[in-house]
């Protein structure tokens, strides 16, 4: 079983920034990445879709061997994951957006959360909120339109670059020192939001705290991989191989998934 595969699924794209930090920490694990790009973006759906299209996955990734999943998809872990676990009977690893360490380090007492509307309107979203930001100013955004332009292949347009700066100005005018990054498709627009903030405005995403407790369930389940060959990477998706591809390095290959 330690050297079947890390099954990681998201609503596209956007979870293999998740997916890095998993190969980053643990090389040595084989892992089958789904990207259902054809149905993103997850967060303007609504809640029973979403979890019907998050079982459609598993389901998949489970035919396919694999021990432990990672739902990389913020919409679909506030929305889903509680039902996955409830019915299936292998360890999930989910994804929030980490307000908890922004509401504990902010200076200002004002932090920025930029997500979509399906994680912003879930309830453990509103949850995770009041228990660690209720003395603190909180500007939420739902990103719309960024996850489909990524979608696109247009990270560096002209469009995303207009509609960062919608977004950022309210965060901006309330002084914000923390940006929390509430979708895994956002990481790959930090290097624009770092030309559009404040040099004060730390970001944060999820993926280096999901890779770690990807590593300490592994280890609790006793599932880690001994093996020390060169490990299996696959990435599948229902939309554009090309635009996967240009996220991975070249040695990985991006095959179409008929789903």
């Amino acid at each position: 079983m330690s050297t079947q595969p890390i099954g990681i699924f998201d609503s596209g794209v956007g979870g293999t920034s998740i997916w890095k930090e998993i190969h980053k920490l643990l090389p040595n694990e084989n892992t089958l990445y789904l990207a259902d790009s054809a149905n993103a973006p997850y967060g303007l759906k609504g809640k029973k879709t979403i979890i019907n299209l998050s079982i459609k996955n598993t389901e998949y990734l489970i035919d396919k061997g694999c021990k432990l999943i990672v739902v990389a998809c913020n919409t679909a872990t506030t929305n889903a994951i509680s039902v996955l676990r409830e019915t299936y009977n292998i360890p999930f690893i989910g994804i929030e957006p980490a307000i908890k360490p922004a509401a504990l380090n902010t200076q200002t007492k004002a932090v920025g959360i930029l997500a979509t509307k399906g994680t912003l309107s879930s309830e453990l979203f509103h949850k995770t909120t009041n228990l660690f930001a209720s003395n603190i100013k909180v500007i939420e955004c739902i990103g719309e339109g960024l996850v489909e332009l990524i979608e696109r292949g247009q990270l560096d347009s002209d469009e995303m670059s207009a509609l960062l700066k919608v977004y950022l100005k309210p965060m901006i005018d309330a002084n914000i020192d923390y940006l929390v990054l509430g979708c895994t498709h956002y990481p790959y627009l930090i290097p624009m939001l770092i030309d559009l903030l404040p040099n004060h405005v730390k970001i944060i995403d999820s993926g280096e705290a999901v890779a770690r407790q990807t590593k300490a369930v592994l280890e609790k389940y006793n599932l880690l991989s001994t093996k020390t060959i060169r490990p299996k990477n696959k990435f599948f998706t229902n939309g554009n191989p090309e635009i996967m591809q240009s996220l991975l390095d070249s040695k990985f290959k991006v095959d179409i998934l008929d789903f």
